[in-house]
């Protein structure tokens, strides 16, 4: 309803407003909004008869051109209008039903389903029953809907004894969707919606895919009606672009000039209808972007016009001006976009590193890595004092790429320095833990870091570990104890002495998986036979030894690499600290490499009972036994090693009290067992 004809209701001028609704009446009587606020505005300045008098008008209008659903909303809004009983509205309302859905074979049964036809008297129940109706009918069998978390599919057909609709869903077979979860499940998708087009017409997207990416955009932007991010596209265009299809397919489609980038703390993407357009969007969040997101902008955007490529490399060279002072590295990334784009900068990068008070703050100021590999490249040529900044720039930086550059030039040019950082993080690590983890990983490489100190790098790694201030680090740290790692490497470097030291390291290292602390064990044994300690030996039948092999392969072949994937996919999920699905993966993990360990362990040091071999002049292990009690109460026991021990039947494990209270007793003997005197009458074999 306009502002001139509220104004005129509020003025009492009727015969306005009565020609304002015929005029609309003729040229739309589909316009609702109009006619229903118009109406409402009557009510409310008290002229409800005249309301009522243009609504019939309507009323009649909608109903001589057959517009049922219009007519309906037209009932709900003022039914007592046309209808002084309820039962007769409630009649009209079935009829106007009717005329809309006649031709619905759904219809009839689902009117009888929501109970329509009963509670004649009762107006809003039978609104909420039109309302629920109307909502299992936009369901009926053919409807292309998206299904939440499955995606787009079909409304195969309706079950209404189980009142179920069944959706078929391509590559998922059929789903069934009763019909209270329906309407937060299900969304009807109309015609043109680029969900349904993935189902209706595969081929021609696929064809957009190959020679027109960026149409294939476009549709997705479209028909969202939002910007969108990168990752809510490439989840839009599932099933059209494959994983491994998606970076080429993207490069190519966000060359259109028309794919416009905005800004915000999420990076998200409209399309533009014309270029002009795009360009004019462009210019203005250039102008109104910090710094590096300015440069980021020159980077992708730039080329979309070259007047606006030239705005923007002057703009940039007046900041490196501006920022000289006030924000080096700033100026340093500026000058650096502006070179790279071929357009000389007002001051030579080389120029800001040289006049930098601290040159290492500067460059560690540069969030891009490539920005700062390049700046170290040419801080050697722009200053003497080089070698003091990339020993003071090795306790700084994180990258390990950046690292190995800083490394390689001061092992190239001045490797006492490199020493003397090896030495400081030696005796503190904690000052620095990512690059004390990349020392650690480097030493690999580095036979005279692995002969300095190999114990104290040894017990330093495996403190740090445990060291929360290692946290981010730890999974390269533990990974440092597997097989060719720096841990292992370290123990031909060390004396005996060092060596039962480094045992007790590797013992209180509660960080590492219980297989890699015995690998680690046997590998310092292997290398100090004179600390192996003399294992007792664990007897067992062959079955139970087989069993026991078949456990360890299954875990080493089939459940460990399985809880591994599991372990990386509920990693990829987000915040590992509010993740359930990685802690419940890393807990298994810890059970089953503990469990392998064992295994491992104690297969190790397993032998094999043979009833041929058994010697049955007395109790050992692999006899069975006669007892004899009081009253002539018969006992049988059988002493065999502890996997096959199952006391409920008689059969005993070595280790424990009551059989090694028994061992080595003979015939005639007297054992106390259950508080009774028993007397060993027969031995022999168990087999």
């Amino acid at each position: 309803m306009s502002a001139d004809l509220s104004t005129e209701i509020a003025a009492g001028q009727l015969d306005l407003v009565e020609e304002a609704w015929l005029a609309r009446l003729e040229q739309d009587p589909g316009d609702l909004p109009f006619f229903l606020g118009t109406a409402r505005a009557l009510r409310e300045a008290g002229h409800a008869d005249e309301a009522a008098v243009l609504l019939q008008m309507l009323e009649e209008g909608l109903r001589q051109g057959g517009r049922w659903r219009e007519r309906l909303e037209v009932l709900r809004f003022a039914g007592e209008v046309f209808h002084d009983e309820a039962e007769r509205l409630h009649g009209d309302i079935l009829r106007t039903l009717g005329k809309r859905y006649g031709s619905s074979e759904l219809f009839a049964k689902l009117s009888d389903k929501v109970g329509l036809h009963r509670a004649t008297d009762d107006i809003p129940k039978t609104w909420d029953k039109v309302d629920r109706l109307e909502e299992l009918l936009s369901l009926a069998p053919g409807t292309v809907v998206w299904m939440e978390g499955k995606g787009v599919g079909r409304v195969a057909d309706v079950n209404l004894q189980l009142d179920a609709f069944r959706v078929a869903l391509p590559g998922m077979g059929t789903l069934s969707v009763g019909f209270a979860a329906a309407k937060k499940m299900l969304r009807p998708l109309p015609e043109g919606h680029f969900q349904r087009r993935k189902l209706e017409e595969p081929e021609t997207l696929a064809a957009l895919k190959r020679d027109r990416p960026e149409e294939l955009v476009r549709l997705v932007l479209e028909g969202t009606g939002e910007a969108l991010t990168g990752t809510e596209l490439r989840q839009a265009l599932a099933g059209i672009v494959g994983d491994g299809e998606w970076t080429a397919f993207w490069n190519r489609a966000r060359k259109s000039a028309h794919v416009v980038s905005l800004s915000g703390a999420r990076q998200r993407y409209r399309w533009a209808d014309t270029l002009a357009g795009a360009v004019a969007g462009v210019r203005e969040r250039f102008l109104a972007a910090p710094l590096r997101e300015q440069l980021e902008l020159l980077r992708r955007d730039g080329a979309r016009d070259p007047a606006l490529r030239t705005e923007m490399l002057a703009a940039l060279a007046s900041e490196v001006e501006t920022l000289r002072g006030r924000d080096p590295a700033g100026a340093f990334e500026a000058a650096m976009a502006l070179e790279r784009a071929g357009s000389a900068p007002p001051v030579d990068p080389a120029a800001l590193l040289a006049e930098s008070e601290d040159p290492v703050r500067l460059v560690s100021a540069l969030s891009d890595r490539a920005l700062r590999e390049e700046a170290y490249r040419r801080l050697p040529a722009a200053r003497p004092d080089w070698p003091a900044a990339f020993a003071r720039a090795l306790q700084r930086e994180e990258e390990p790429k950046v690292l190995d550059l800083l490394a390689d030039r001061l092992l190239a040019e001045s490797g006492d320095s490199l020493d003397r950082v090896f030495a400081d993080l030696l005796s503190q690590p904690r000052k620095a833990p990512a690059t004390f983890t990349w020392m650690a990983e480097r030493a690999t490489r580095e036979d005279a870091w692995l002969q300095r100190s190999p114990l104290r790098l040894f017990q330093q790694i495996l403190a740090a570990t445990a060291d929360e201030a290692f946290g981010p680090h730890r999974r390269r740290l533990v990974k440092l104890a597997d097989s060719g790692g720096t841990l292992p490497r370290l123990l031909p470097f060390l004396d005996p002495s060092q060596a039962i030291q480094a045992e007790e390291a590797v013992g209180k290292a509660g960080a590492l998986d219980d297989y890699q602390r015995e690998a680690l064990r046997n590998a310092v044994h292997l290398r100090f036979p004179e600390l192996r300690q003399v294992e007792q030996p664990l007897y067992a039948t062959p079955e139970a030894i087989a069993a026991r092999r078949e456990e360890l392969r299954n875990l080493l072949e089939a459940e460990i690499p399985t809880n591994r994937r599991a372990i990386e996919e509920a990693r990829a999920l987000g915040d590992l600290r509010e993740n359930f699905e990685y802690k419940s993966a890393r807990q298994r993990h810890e059970y089953l490499a503990a469990r392998a360990a064992a295994l491992h362990r104690d297969l190790g040091r397993a032998r094999p009972l043979d009833p041929a071999k058994v010697d049955a002049s007395a109790v050992r292990v692999g006899t069975r036994l006669r007892l004899e009690g009081p009253g002539g109460e018969e006992r049988w026991l059988t002493v065999l090693g502890p996997w096959d021990s199952e006391p409920e039947k008689g059969v005993l494990s070595n280790e424990s009290d009551l059989a090694a209270a028994m061992l080595g007793k003979g015939p005639g003997e007297q054992v106390r067992m259950e508080g009774k005197d028993f007397r060993i009458a027969e031995i022999r074999p168990w087999r």
